[in-house]
Formats: structure tokens, sequence, C-alpha cells
């Protein structure tokens, strides 16, 4: 079984032994945060090539040489960045997250959240590596089943409870598995934060289901997130992160903690997107 990503304009990537056999066409032109880090000022299957490339040789992913430990922070306000602040000030117990070659993982190490999430897109699919599923058991993570790397976030949110977490952060990518979780939440009395993350293309129904169920959602080039959501605090104006809940908030003020660069604090109705700052081709 191949592994599967989307990324940079919801491009499908598909990646064998190691190797890129398969790039799709982005849905997006431009994207300012590829721009900003990466010098890319538009969005090709090329460039889309070249950058998962680099994350193989780099990092190893989707390889048995898959790095998981000492990896910078990409972003400030990443989902990865926001829940390893959030496992450091004790704000939460654990995170259920996806990391290629293993699938669902939950962790309590917070340098193991970011090695698994700080370069990772949407992840599809995925086949078990067992030296990833070995490192990641070595450094404190639990793989919900090795056998087949299932991306399952709401098994791993039940998986979490079972080892006794309540506060727990998971990343989700669509409006049913967010619901799935809430249910598991309020079933099992747990105090769980929803993340929705790999959102770009999603209908406005699916916006509307991922907002009313999540607590932080990262933006990316979605047109309907940007027009239904009403945050109570924002992250950036390019590609904005939307702190939708009480708890959401204290999460995310938790990561403010941890940037040495100043950051300003200001009022005003939200959300400030404005359209020069934008992704090409909101979706």
């Amino acid at each position: 079984m191949p592994h599967i990503m989307e990324l940079m304009g919801k491009a499908r990537v598909v990646i064998k032994d190691g190797k890129v056999v398969e790039v799709g066409e982005p849905e997006v032109e431009w994207c300012p945060l590829f721009d900003k880090l990466r010098g890319v000022r538009k969005m090709t299957p090329e460039e889309i090539r070249k950058n998962i490339e680099f994350r193989i040789s780099d990092l190893g992913m989707f390889t048995g040489k898959r790095r998981l430990l000492g990896l910078d922070t990409y972003v400030a306000f990443g989902a990865s960045e926001v829940m390893m602040s959030g496992l450091r000030r004790g704000f939460l117990e654990t995170t259920v997250t996806a990391c290629d070659g293993a699938g669902t993982v939950i962790s309590s190490n917070p340098a193991l959240v970011q090695g698994i999430g700080g370069r990772m897109s949407g992840l599809i699919e995925t086949e078990p590596i067992a030296e990833t599923i070995k490192g990641i058991r070595e450094n404190g993570g639990t793989v919900l089943d090795p056998s087949t790397a299932a991306i399952d976030p709401a098994g791993g949110v039940r998986k979490a409870a079972e080892l006794d977490y309540k506060r727990i952060a998971v990343t989700i990518a669509d409006g049913k598995t967010a619901r799935k979780c809430r249910e598991i939440e309020a079933e099992l009395g747990l105090d769980l934060i929803v993340i929705a993350v790999h959102v770009t293309g999603v209908s406005r129904k699916e916006a509307q289901c991922l907002l009313e169920n999540s607590d932080i959602v990262i933006s990316c080039a979605s047109r309907h997130i940007r027009e239904l959501a009403k945050p109570l605090v924002q992250v950036a104006v390019a590609i904005p992160l939307f702190a939708l809940t009480q708890k959401g908030k204290e999460l995310v003020l938790e990561r403010a903690k941890d940037i040495e660069r100043p950051i300003l604090i200001n009022t005003m109705e939200l959300p400030v997107v404005p359209g020069e700052k934008q992704p090409k081709g909101l979706v």
C-alpha cells in the first residue's frame, strides 16, 4: 500500500518505497506561507514534488529513517506547535495525531508531537514502517494500530481515555470525525480540544460542521472557513488560526507564552482576512 498525502494547495501526492511516484494538480495557485518560508511563487506539480522530496531527504518521511525528535518549529502557531506548548505547560495531558508510517499516535511527549507534526500536511493514507513505530514507542508514544497504521482520530481519543488521560487534544480533518470525537468526549467525561486541520476545499456545509465541533481551526485555503468563522482569537491574517471556544483560546495563549519574539495583542472584530494576503484561488 502506498502513502498518500495532500499538500501545497491540496495536491495529491503518492509515495512508494521512499520515492514520489505521483503528483497531482494543486487547487490553489499561490500560498503566502510557502512563498514566505520556501520562496514558492506559484504552486505547480514540479514545486510540490521538490517539496515532498525535501521532506523525505531531510526528515526521512515515509522511510525507516524518519526523524522524530529535534525538529524546530516550522510556524509559530501551527497545530503541532500549539499542542507542544500545551503539553509543556500542563494544559494538556496527551495528544492524538497522525504520523507517516504509523497512523494515529497518542503522545504526551512535546518533542515527539512536534517531530511528528511539524512538517506534516494532510496525511490521507499510510502503511506501517517498523522503524518509525519503534521510534515512537521508544519516545513514549502509543501507536493505535501498528498492524495497519490506520488513521482514526476518534479511535485514538478512545484509546487515550483507556490510558487514563482526560485533557486531550486531537487533530481532525472532517466534520463527521469531529462530531464523533465530541460524542466520545461526552460519553467518557473527557476534556477534549478538537483541532481542525487540512480544510482546503471543504464545502460550506462541511465548514459549518467543523466550526460547530472544533475548538481551533487552521483555515488553510478555505473560503468558507474564513466566511463563517466567529473566532474568539485569531492568529495571523494570511493563513489564520481561529480559536473558537474558551478552551481553544486558552490553549493558543499557552502557545503564546513560548513565543520569544514580541507579540501584538489587540481587540477588534474578527476575523480579519485582507484579500491581498490570502492564498490565490481560495476554495
